[in-house]
């Protein structure tokens, strides 16, 4: 198939991916704070105890920040709220931030406290007094999730984000231990870029060019073409993208940071959804560029652990495809031969996803050989439905592996819920013509999408699939990002290599 003009198109728009803010780390310097430009924040306990940096600032600014923090207002505030001071008498800054948070507060409400200060600062400098929190990385790990905006696409870019400075008395050990987490936050930047980008910016040629860009990185990647998924016999995924001039493509990445066998990553990347033949309403198509969001956390997760030097082996792979309807677009009633063997009958060209996965999780297992996978995709609308906005599905053959997973999300603040599976289930895609059907019907739609995927996963291949419908974007701003591509799943999947794929450098042993 031919691109015709779409490389062109695309390359109207330069090919701009989003940078974290500049964080610097410093020794505290409380005669500096008088001249601070932008924005002061300063952290104060629950109890209104003013700390070093606190009561200088309360000098300068006659009393100020004492009265902030005293009376009902400052004890109704939840933990991680902040009260602002325009202006203050004495000072150069525009306002001071007081910050309600415990010396020793949870993980949660530390990064929130950074979210705000970055939604309060917008592109204004931030100075922030760390004094001695125990959590003050995770404050600058909110800090840069939230300094986020998509404006690839348009003329005005805006201002460029002025830099933080970090007042800590260790800067050298907070630097040391705010480094993985940048990492981290620079993989869900990149998720975020991949998940807003309109679908004539981010076809799959130019989607596999920037993971292309990983190589830089130390990331080996492999980018398989038509011709090549042809002999392999991935007719599921060719079929989803023959009705699009845009070339459909699995690319393959991997960070070999360790001698293992590697866990693998596969993500559903269809740039652009219409439903093929089985046309979607015109009402809320324009939001189908996402629904290559699956592909997108993949993609943020490879670069996070390339970014921190993960010492763990991963390969991510994602199905690039286009779903447009035209003369040579899969019809239903089709039947395809997937890379397994197995015969689909496609009743509904709108399912189109698992067509993809299924075919990207058998090559998965014959080529890379995995100690266990995890798919994810926005696969079902009936997951939104199930669980709205809040959670993720979990599906899962491996009870371990999935409690796993729960964990890692847990402790990362990223909702995950377990589903069931079943053969109840499995038994609604019986087809009379083929050896299955796409589809199983409106009742428990996100549960017969994983139960088609498992048909595809061998028995004692660890597995859990991800259904991020309701997840990947947002249309309201959430604890760590603005409203659009939330980078949801980076986080989880980045401490679950760490909790359970790692290899420690003292004994070999992961």
């Amino acid at each position: 198939m031919s691109s015709g003009g779409l490389t062109t198109i695309a390359n109207q728009w330069e090919s701009m991916m989003t940078d974290l803010r500049q964080i610097t780390f410093v020794e505290t310097d409380l005669d500096a704070l008088k001249d601070a430009p932008g924005r002061v924040a300063v952290f104060v306990n629950a109890a209104g105890q003013l700390g070093r940096g606190a009561r200088r600032l309360n000098r300068l600014t006659r009393g100020s920040v004492a009265r902030a923090v005293e009376g009902e207002a400052w004890e109704k505030l939840p933990e991680g709220g902040v009260v602002s001071l325009a202006f203050p008498g004495g000072m150069a800054a525009d306002a001071i931030d007081i910050v309600k948070l415990e010396r020793r507060a949870e993980v949660e409400p530390a990064r929130k406290a950074g979210a705000a200060l970055a939604r309060l600062a917008g592109a204004s400098p931030v100075t922030v007094l760390g004094e001695t929190l125990v959590r003050l990385p995770q404050v600058v790990l909110g800090l840069a999730l939230r300094g986020y905006g998509y404006t690839e696409v348009r003329s005005d870019k805006g201002k460029p984000l002025e830099p933080a400075t970090v007042h800590c008395p260790k800067p050298a050990e907070i630097e040391a231990a705010c480094a993985p987490l940048l990492g981290v936050a620079s993989g869900v930047f990149f998720t975020r870029d991949l998940v807003n980008a309109p679908a004539n910016v981010l076809t799959t040629t130019e989607f596999a060019t920037r993971l292309e860009g990983l190589r830089e990185l130390g990331v080996e990647v492999e980018v398989l073409e038509e011709d090549r998924l042809a002999e392999l016999g991935m007719n599921m995924l060719l079929c989803v993208g023959q009705g699009s001039a845009s070339p459909s493509k699995v690319v393959v990445m991997r960070w070999k940071g360790a001698e293992a066998d590697p866990l693998a990553l596969v993500g559903k990347g269809v740039v652009f959804d219409t439903g093929g033949i089985s046309l979607k309403p015109a009402g809320g198509m324009e939001d189908m560029t996402m629904d290559m969001g699956g592909a997108g956390v993949v993609s943020g997760v490879m670069k996070a652990l390339a970014m921190r030097k993960a010492p763990a082996h991963v390969v991510g792979l994602v199905g690039l495809v286009e779903n447009m309807p035209s003369g040579e677009a899969v019809r239903p009633g089709d039947v395809v031969t997937s890379m397994k063997g197995d015969t689909v009958e496609v009743i509904n060209t709108d399912a189109e996803g698992r067509l993809v996965l299924g075919d990207v999780l058998w090559y998965t297992q014959e080529h890379v050989k995995p100690a266990a996978i995890v798919d994810l995709a926005t696969l079902t609308g009936a997951c939104i439905v199930a669980l709205g906005h809040e959670n993720a599905a979990v599906f899962s053959n491996d009870d371990p592996f999935a409690n796993a997973f729960l964990r890692a999300a847990g402790t990362e603040g990223e909702g995950a819920w377990r589903m069931p599976m079943g053969k109840a289930y499995d038994d609604l895609l019986k087809s009379n013509v083929a050896d299955m059907k796409n589809i199983g019907g409106r009742p428990a739609g996100s549960v017969t999408a994983a139960q088609f995927l498992r048909r595809f996963v061998r028995e004692d291949m660890p597995w859990i699939h991800l259904d991020i419908a309701g997840v990947a974007s947002l249309k309201s701003e959430g604890p760590l990002s603005p409203k659009g591509a939330s980078g949801w799943g980076v986080l989880a999947l980045d401490r679950l290599v760490r909790d359970r794929f790692e290899v420690q450098a003292d004994d070999g042993k992961a």
